[in-house]
């Protein structure tokens, strides 16, 4: 069998690893993920770990690890995109029926994949982690992660207990047909629901306390949630037709300005009262004025949208070296 005719075999489970400064928990994960895929007798696999900007030696570790084991891919980006823009590149170049997605970190253990195979096998497209016993600190990581989890639960419509567990497994097809940005990786399930119809289910994981280095995240990561919430529900609810909700409160306000203004014109016409210097004439103006703004956004929203449905896909990333 030649190589071109290698490449072209398909890989029954791609693992996609985004990792930055994570030298330390490399070769352990890749020891552990191996060891669980044989054992449960999975042979067609691939391992792509995604640099992220490392400043450690993460990079010469993965092209080690490669040199030892064809299957393990490596991506190495020019700099630090951030992990949506890292898993985007690694999903691109994923070859698998099945996909997971987890941490570089060892704090998600390899040993759940065969039970989340399990559990797809069900009849399910997504089969999401739920750290049920967290090893991170109480009031900077599970607290906030646990008001995040209900908020977005509430505000998306799908309803998962943790959704910040990178450890997840995906049919391949459950991910077409959407593009990763900005931050928005925690979401995959969300975006999946939106444009898929998928079926999602969720299953306590192991979770383990961090061995080397330091979380990259903080209560910061709260105020990022809220602001992505807004965004999936424009996304949900307005993404394909804008001009439904500019349009709708433009005319809101561009009606109650017009019948402000009659009001006034009827009063200063048959009763001959000066309007000039009623507020009410200020707030006629206002409300109509912006009811014509609105619905100018809506118009502007729509022309947006269509340029987002047609306009070429550009990658939130760039890749500096590639080992497959």
């Amino acid at each position: 069998m030649n190589a071109e005719q290698e490449s072209e075999q398909k890989v029954y489970l791609s693992a996609v690893i985004p990792e930055k400064d994570e030298a330390e928990s490399l070769p352990k994960l890749y020891e552990k993920i191996n060891e669980t895929l044989t054992k449960a007798g999975i042979a067609s696999f691939e391992i792509i770990f995604i640099n992220d900007g490392s400043r450690d030696n993460s990079q010469k570790i993965i092209e080690a690890l490669h040199k030892k084991d064809n299957r393990v891919k490596g991506i190495e980006l020019r700099k630090n995109f951030g992990q949506t823009a890292a898993l985007a590149a690694g999903l691109e170049y994923a070859k698998g029926e099945l996909i997971v997605t987890m941490d570089a970190d060892l704090q998600n253990d390899p040993a759940d994949i065969p039970r989340m195979i399990e559990k797809l096998d069900e009849g399910y497209d997504i089969v999401s982690g739920w750290r049920k016993d967290r090893k991170d600190k109480l009031i900077t990581r599970r607290i906030p992660s646990m008001i995040a989890n209900r908020l977005v639960a509430k505000a998306s419509g799908v309803h998962l207990n943790d959704y910040g567990c990178a450890l997840k497994i995906y049919r391949r097809e459950a991910l077409e047909d959407f593009e990763l940005y900005g931050d928005m990786h925690r979401f995959l399930p969300i975006f999946a629901s939106m444009n898929n119809g998928v079926k999602i289910a969720e299953l306590v994981v192991n979770h383990h306390a961090r061995q080397f280095g330091t979380s990259k995240y903080g209560l910061s990561r709260t105020i990022k949630v809220i602001l992505d919430l807004i965004t999936i529900q424009f996304f949900q609810r307005f993404l394909k037709y804008p001009m439904r909700v500019f349009g709708s409160v433009g005319m809101l306000f561009l009606g109650i300005g017009t019948l402000v203004g009659l009001y006034l014109s009827y009063i200063k016409i048959v009763f001959g009262e000066s309007i000039g210097g009623r507020p009410l004439l200020l707030f006629a103006v206002m409300l109509f004025l912006t009811g014509v703004q609105l619905i100018g956004l809506g118009i502007l929203g729509e022309i947006l949208a269509r340029i987002y449905f047609d306009a070429g896909k550009k990658r939130p990333y760039a890749i500096k070296k590639v080992i497959q």
